[in-house]
């Protein structure tokens, strides 16, 4: 029984009992209702590394037209970790939410470690467990990077204070050097939490050799992460003529949109990232930091919020629309909610605050566990074209911005809304450019509009022309 307590109330149990759940639904397609479209972007890549060409410097998507699909975008490493996997086992796009789940859940236990080993191990367990049921409880089983790449962060940041807080080794610059160079380059926000290193780096304590040499590792990942974000993505984005990747904006017109949508960036903070509870004792933990003039915590948070706020203006818009950009702040909000227990004196209490936040996130992020009837007919999209030609055939797809059907026709084509697909003068250029079929979508990403041309098949989900 003695044994039995001990795991329950290490937070090692929690971690592998929520892998393993998490692992319900892991071999679902890509479509449920949030983000399948950012997941799909990432198995084309992956799927045409197999299929196609290898190199992991000439990513592909799908939804390019005519074009080799070649263009710049976020540095693939988890959709080469699928398409590796794929070489064995043969391709399936579910490798990557395993990935993802594996990666994301070590992160945790290195999370864990890392506030253990600089405040105490309460603080620790309870920090993890909240950043476990925060945004990360989803993100992390999707086949996106956000989750992968905070995660080696995470890693390198603790190989990385290891370097400093002991005898200076090979392996701790080693592994700061290996995992914080794949985690920003699979993430490029994700770097922002290396501003924690700055009170290492102007201690005076610190060996100065020691930070000579950790200047310029970290000097060597940020050459990297530069040479192949801002030369090779553009090189790539010009030369093959297709842009995809959301490069940021100017920190001006960012700031501008930002404050024209303060509502929905803050539910950003108050409902997406730690969910309402988990908020309210961030919000109060940073107050008790304040309050008892918590250093250590202090410091992570103005080191790494004013860090942060540098993403959010450079995403603008796009930050206060998409969630996901949240991933990479929410262990520093678990830390400062953790905070709050510590000041609670009554374990019961405690306990019922950890229960309300775990039941609260199940509760609001069950859906993503399913997948909706009519988003599944997609997946029958591939075989019914199979039926009608070849997939070296290019099609067009009505679905506006969202590739998410050209994947699971797993052919290469064109997606666009359905007044430019009404449009005659357009389709027969497509034509000219080797335009094979045109697919309809009815119920999902569109609305059903008919065309003038022969359809060769008919259902309740899609209709399919030849032009």
């Amino acid at each position: 029984m003695m044994y039995l307590k001990n795991a329950i109330t290490g937070i090692r149990f929690w971690i592998v009992l929520f892998f393993v759940l998490r692992l319900f639904g892991i071999t679902n397609p890509p479509l449920e209702t949030a983000h399948h479209w950012r997941q799909t972007t990432v198995t084309m890549p992956a799927r045409n590394f197999l299929e196609t060409n290898n190199n992991i410097l000439y990513p592909r998507v799908d939804f390019a037209g005519e074009k080799t699909g070649i263009t710049g975008m976020e540095f693939p490493a988890l959709n080469y970790l699928i398409y590796l996997l794929s070489l064995v086992f043969g391709y399936a796009h579910w490798y990557g939410r395993l990935i993802n789940l594996i990666v994301s859940s070590i992160g945790l236990w290195f999370f864990y470690k890392l506030v253990k080993k600089y405040f105490n191990q309460s603080l620790a367990f309870n920090a993890t467990f909240i950043l476990l049921f925060s945004i990360w409880f989803t993100y992390s089983r999707k086949i996106m990077p956000d989750t992968f790449s905070m995660s080696l962060v995470i890693i390198g940041i603790y190989y990385g204070s290891n370097y400093f807080d002991t005898k200076s080794s090979i392996k701790n610059i080693s592994g700061y050097f290996i995992f914080t160079l794949l985690g920003v380059l699979s993430k490029l926000p994700s770097a922002y939490l290396l501003i924690v290193f700055a009170p290492f780096i102007f201690d005076t304590e610190k060996n100065r050799k020691a930070k000579i040499i950790f200047i310029l590792t970290t000097g060597i990942v940020i050459s990297i992460v530069s040479v192949y974000y801002f030369y090779w993505v553009p090189y790539l984005t010009q030369h093959y003529q297709f842009e995809h990747f959301f490069m940021g904006k100017g920190i001006l017109q960012g700031m501008r949109e930002v404050f024209g949508d303060v509502y929905n960036g803050f539910e950003k903070f108050y409902l997406d990232t730690l969910q309402i509870a988990g908020f309210i004792l961030f919000v109060a933990g940073l107050g008790l930091a304040m309050k008892n003039k918590s250093h250590r915590i202090i410091l992570v948070f103005s080191l790494s919020f004013g860090a942060f706020v540098v993403i959010i203006f450079k995403a603008g818009l796009t930050f206060t629309h998409h969630s996901y950009y949240m991933v990479p702040f929410a262990p520093v909000m678990a830390l400062l909610a953790a905070n709050t227990l510590e000041y609670l004196t009554q374990p019961k209490l405690k306990l019922a605050l950890l229960l309300l936040i775990l039941i609260e996130s199940l509760g609001n992020k069950m859906s993503d566990f399913y997948i909706k009837e009519e988003n599944l007919a997609l997946v029958r999209l591939e075989t019914e074209l199979d039926k009608l030609g070849e997939r070296k055939d290019l099609i067009l797809i009505n679905s506006g911005e969202v590739p998410t059907p050209m994947y699971f026709a797993h052919r290469k084509g064109w997606i666009a809304k359905n007044v430019k697909v009404a449009d005659d003068a357009w389709i027969q250029d497509l034509k000219s450019k080797g335009l094979k079929h045109i697919v309809i979508l009815k119920r999902v990403f569109a609305k059903e509009i008919s065309l003038n041309y022969r359809k060769v098949l008919e259902n309740k989900d899609f209709d399919i022309y030849e032009p």
